[in-house]
Formats: structure tokens, C-alpha cells, sequence
């Protein structure tokens, strides 16, 4: 069986001043543990890589891995380059519609949290925000012009929140095309 593709998103590192860690030192901590092809984009934890290993222990595999490095413990959420390609294909019309007026979030969900769980934490306030369900995934838009009255960063404030990582739209669509450009 060979290598498969996946995306590690990694919560709450290099954010104001806290838990530092420099994408070549990322890179390097998860090339000497025998992840293959690893890359990183933007200093904001998003790494592309290949594994044999058991999809199943990859989050607490890489977790692990960081423990030492970081100030606090790390979020690590994994996904197969299947996996996200769903999260990109399968966004909602009304979600990829509007990428003139609203910024777009993906909220990816660590389990044991579910993304229903996660829908009812998700505070909206009308006419600013909106969230729909997906694979793994909380997708959320807020309009640019009120995006100092969403609700979008009481999020942070909730225990769920310690088992959520969130990604702008463009990035998660980058770390699909990082994968897919793999060799």
C-alpha cells in the first residue's frame, strides 16, 4: 500500500506571540518522523504531507510530535486529500456564491465534536452571519461591511472551540490544490 495525501491544520500556533514555531522547523519535526512531502502555507499551521500511517492516529500522531516545541498543547485537525476535496466540492451553493460581499470561513470539527454539535455553539446574528452544515465542517460567511458586529468570535469563548480549527476560504482551498499538485 502506498503513501496517501493528507492536510494537517494546526490550531493556535504563531498568534500573538504565542506557541512560535517556524514552518522550516514544522517541516523538519514532521520530515524526521517519516511524513513524506511535506509543505507548509503561511505561518498559520496548514502542512501538506504523506503518510503510510494509520489515518486514525495522524492527528494524535502530529500532536504529539509538537508537545515539546509549543508553549501550550496543540490542535491538530487531519484530513485526506479525499476527505478535503469533499469539504471544497461539497460547499453549499449560497456559501460559494458569495465571495463579493462576504468573508468565508471553514470551521473544520475535531471529533469526538460534531458538526451538529458545532451548528448549535455557531451564533448568528441576522443579517450578518450564516452557517451550514457540511463533511466534517461548519461552513461560515459574515458580510465584510458588518464584520465587527458578527458573532463569528464567540466561537473562541466556547469548550467546544478546543476541537475546531477555522480557515479562511482561500486557504482551504490552496492546501486542496498543495495536495493535488503533489508528485
Amino acid at each position: 500500500m502506498g503513501s496517501s495525501r493528507y492536510v494537517a491544520l494546526l490550531r493556535g500556533i504563531n498568534v500573538g506571540g504565542r506557541n512560535k514555531i517556524s514552518m522550516p522547523d514544522l517541516r523538519a519535526v514532521l520530515e524526521d518522523a517519516g511524513f513524506g512531502n511535506v509543505s507548509t502555507y503561511i505561518q498559520s499551521g496548514n502542512v501538506a504531507f504523506e503518510s503510510d500511517g494509520a489515518r486514525a492516529s495522524l492527528e494524535s500522531d502530529i500532536e504529539a510530535l509538537l508537545v515539546r516545541l509549543l508553549e501550550s498543547p496543540p490542535v491538530v485537525v487531519v484530513r485526506s486529500h479525499r476527505q478535503l476535496r469533499g469539504v471544497v466540492e461539497d460547499a453549499p451553493g449560497e456559501f460559494a456564491e458569495r465571495h463579493t460581499e462576504h468573508h468565508r470561513d471553514v470551521i473544520f470539527v475535531k471529533a469526538p465534536l460534531t458538526v451538529e454539535r458545532a451548528m448549535e455553539v455557531v451564533q448568528l446574528r441576522d443579517g450578518v452571519d450564516d452557517a451550514w452544515p457540511g463533511p466534517g465542517v461548519v461552513y461560515f460567511t459574515r458580510v465584510i461591511a458588518e464584520k465587527a458586529r458578527s458573532r463569528m468570535s464567540r466561537i473562541v469563548g466556547t469548550p467546544e472551540y478546543r476541537l475546531m480549527t477555522i480557515r479562511n476560504w482561500a486557504t482551504t482551498t490552496r492546501m486542496l490544490t498543495l495536495l493535488d499538485e503533489m508528485r
